[in-house]
């Protein structure tokens, strides 16, 4: 692999040191244990290659294709009885799902670098990499592009030569080093870095991804979301900034606004004229009164933990889980009263197994719990959600989940793919379909 020259940014760059001078601390201590010794040390790594676009290659008219297999579903969104599931990095598969008991795929939106959506009014706006692109899905089987605003969204790097860096592609590597070239569990490696099997689950990211507003011609998302709509503007948070953008002109959608938000930034959930940002190490929440300047009002801080929220009424429910990089060591469900929003407060911990997103509907609420599936919960009394199991259900990894209480029906997105349950009677959810993955 040829090794290349990266261009941070200021920020990027002071990470970057810091790396930097952990990798060589940790190769001076390997060092230093087997000078004295020759020996060899076999080794898997994971290998993070750096991965270069150019602007030309994915800057063009986005044309939509025939419906394909699922093979890799991330982000989930619904619109007026249609499914978007985000193909990661590649796409957005489009789903007829008016009978949920029979799903029909009717076309694949191919959009390089996508990872999460939002729809108004028949428009979808997407991240295309470093450009948000709109598309029209009025007729959602022969989708139409219709603009793209430019680099309003940040890179990791660029190259003069290469373009612009715009992900680390993951892959397993065994190799057999001597001791002396040994540089502990992180060290780079022809222009891409390292990372053993005994680091990875600290150094990967679950990101792979909310009820959007209360106007009727705007979709819903899940609580993993990093796109909504609300106050006729489009929200998208990265990983340390709020990007408003004004849909004053819907199919020109005008950066408004670019607010610093600390990092470690993950999710937003919009409730009324308030926006919920959940991040590894609290829930921040702001004004967004006048939409194009949100305000901080508070944060309701927790251990580093991956957070997704959902806000009803005076509560903030919010999961707290291990694994990856989300540095805790509990699983969890978090009840916040936000009655004053300067002063969030916690009102109850109940233990979890490895909650992610999460979705109420009346006083049923279904967390997907990852490996256990889904589960729901009987949310009449907040202190004691935990001790209230309902239903279970079983024998698939759940991720995120969407309620359309007009349909009773949940929506949950999974490593296996997409399962609809009708709830009328949470205490006995009933599949009514599934996609799975190819």
């Amino acid at each position: 692999m040829k090794s290349v020259n990266i261009k941070f940014s200021r920020i990027q760059a002071r990470l970057a040191g810091a790396a930097i001078v952990v990798l060589t601390a940790a190769m001076a201590f390997g060092l230093s244990s087997c000078i004295k010794d020759k020996c060899e040390s076999t080794q898997t790594y994971y290998v993070f290659d750096p991965v270069y676009v150019q602007p030309q290659d994915f800057r063009h008219p986005i044309i939509p294709e025939a419906a394909r297999t699922l093979e890799e579903p991330g982000k989930i969104y619904y619109y007026n009885g249609y499914l978007l599931i985000n193909e990661y990095r590649k796409g957005i598969h489009v789903i007829d799902d008016r009978q949920a008991d029979n799903p029909v795929a009717v076309s694949f939106i191919n959009i390089p670098g996508n990872v999460d959506m939002a729809v108004r009014g028949g428009l979808l706006y997407a991240d295309n990499y470093t450009d948000l692109v709109v598309m029209n899905i009025e007729d959602p089987a022969n989708p139409v592009f219709a603009g793209r605003t430019e680099n309003v969204f940040p890179t990791l790097g660029e190259d003069p030569q290469l373009g612009m860096l715009v992900e680390y592609r993951q892959r397993e590597e065994t190799q057999t080093l001597p001791c002396e070239e040994n540089g502990g569990d992180i060290f780079l490696f022809g222009g891409g870095l390292l990372v053993s099997e005994a680091a990875f689950d600290d150094f990967s990211s679950s990101n792979r991804g909310n009820i959007a507003g209360s106007s009727s011609d705007v979709g819903v998302g899940g609580s993993l979301a990093r796109f909504t709509i609300a106050m006729d503007h489009l929200y998208v948070v990265d990983d340390y900034q709020l990007h408003v953008f004004s849909l004053s002109a819907p199919e020109t959608p005008l950066k408004a606004n670019t607010v610093s938000l600390g990092w470690g930034i993950e999710t937003i959930f919009p409730y009324g004229d308030k926006l919920f940002i959940g991040a590894n190490s609290g829930m921040h929440i702001y004004d967004n009164s006048n939409p194009t300047e949100p305000v901080f009002l508070s944060t309701f801080q927790h251990a580093m933990a991956c957070d997704p929220v959902f806000v009803d009424g005076n509560l903030a429910y919010v999961t707290l889980r291990d694994g990856n990089n989300c540095q805790n060591f509990t699983n969890q469900l978090d009840v916040v009263d936000v009655t004053s929003l300067t002063q969030p407060k916690l009102l109850a911990s109940h233990p979890m197994h490895n909650p992610h997103g999460l979705s109420k509907w009346g006083d049923a609420l279904l967390i997907c719990e990852n490996d256990e599936g889904l589960k729901i919960f009987d949310a009449s009394d907040w202190s004691k959600i935990g001790d209230r199991l309902l239903s279970q259900a079983k024998g698939f990894k759940a991720y995120d989940v969407i309620t359309i209480g007009s349909r009773q029906l949940a929506i949950v997105i999974g490593q296996d793919g997409l399962h609809q349950f009708d709830i009328s009677d949470p205490t006995r959810p009933a599949e009514l379909s599934r996609i799975g993955v190819d």
